[in-house]
């Protein structure tokens, strides 16, 4: 499957990939690029089934999140800074736990990697869609999911667009192994132990609360970690908060 890409050009000496969330595309770091004004060289690429890729055709056991993991795994030829988003950044975190030499930096943006929380707090979360689905609402679902993670407002029903809203919400769906389940096994023993480059951990000071549990206990495992709370910041912060977000990120390629 080819996937479109993007390049934020920088400093050739300083490759750096972006990974989007999901129901978002790689346009997602142009504000980002803009702020940091060429310090990397950021590659980002539509996932499948957003922005300009095509739709997503699983294949024979393989999920989206190790078919976008190998992905981004195969664009790395020297050491880069990974910078994610949400789904996008258990994607990074993933790669850094599995070959922690290929990773310069991490700067995280709320990894929604749900297996970290307490059974709760993941619990309350499924919980939060499983009416629609059980009613077959891809609307209703589309309206709670986009106003706990993205920005609430009008959802089209009819037209392209909506048919692509609820084949992604299809996809987010069925990310639940990887990331309530842990399928990768990022949590495994040792793993995060093994991340030496620096992490920079950014959540919105009015993000949903399990992404600061999520952050807990992330950083509780990291050895180099750094944290950071956007005030007045939602979970789309890199588009919200394009200048604090750059600052954060340059601040945590300083330290690589």
């Amino acid at each position: 499957m080819t996937l479109y890409a993007r390049q934020y050009p920088g400093d050739p000496d300083r490759p750096a990939i972006g990974l989007h969330c999901m129901m978002g595309s790689s346009a997602l770091f142009g504000p980002l690029a803009e702020h940091l004004d060429g310090a990397v060289d950021l590659y980002a690429f539509d996932f499948p089934g957003h922005g300009r890729s095509p739709a997503w055709l699983p294949e024979d056991g393989v999920d989206l999140h190790t078919f976008v993991t190998r992905h981004a795994a195969r664009m790395i030829e020297r050491p880069v800074d990974l910078i994610g988003h949400s789904f996008g950044a258990t994607v990074a975190l993933r790669i850094a736990v599995g070959v922690p030499e290929a990773v310069r930096s991490l700067t995280l943006v709320e990894p929604v990697l749900f297996a970290a929380a307490p059974t709760p707090s993941r619990e309350a979360v499924q919980e939060r869609l499983a009416p629609f689905e059980a009613a077959g609402d891809w609307d209703g679902m589309l309206r709670r999911f986009l106003g706990d993670w993205g920005a609430p407002g009008e959802i089209p029903t009819d037209g392209p667009r909506a048919e692509r809203l609820r084949m992604q919400m299809a996809m987010v769906l069925d990310t639940n192994a990887a990331l309530m389940a842990d399928r990768a096994q990022i949590l495994r023993e040792g793993g995060l132990e093994s991340v030496d480059a620096p992490v920079m951990l950014i959540s919105g000071a009015e993000s949903p609360p399990i992404v600061h549990e999520i952050a807990d206990a992330l950083s509780a495992r990291l050895p180099d970690v750094g944290r950071a709370t956007v005030p007045g910041a939602g979970h789309m912060l890199p588009l919200t908060h394009p200048s604090q977000f750059a600052d954060l990120t340059r601040m945590n390629l300083e330290r690589a």
